[in-house]
């Protein structure tokens, strides 16, 4: 089940300057098995070594963010689109 997934800017160098690609999977957590598989390095980026997303990375489906549904068992469907997104912080 193919699903579009944007790319942060900060993560393009891993995915061969694409700011989208294509990437199969019934959970988010097939989903960044097979984002790794596609471009090595990437699930280190996104996930710590428990498992866990790293607390600065934020999933978004169709919008929604994950730790609001499922977390990383959200389903997803043909045609879902995943928007990995860096928290950023700053300002005074």
């Amino acid at each position: 089940m193919p699903v579009t997934v944007r790319i942060p800017t900060p993560l393009r160098q891993v995915t061969k300057g694409n700011a989208e690609v294509s990437a199969k999977g019934a959970t988010v957590d097939d989903l960044v098995a097979d984002l790794e598989r596609q471009f090595p390095g990437l699930k280190e980026r996104l996930v710590d070594e428990s498992g866990e997303l790293r607390r600065f990375i934020n999933i978004y489906v169709n919008e929604e963010d994950i730790r609001f549904m499922d977390g990383r068992k959200t389903t997803l469907k043909d045609g879902d689109a995943v928007s990995i997104v860096p928290a950023i912080a700053g300002g005074r």
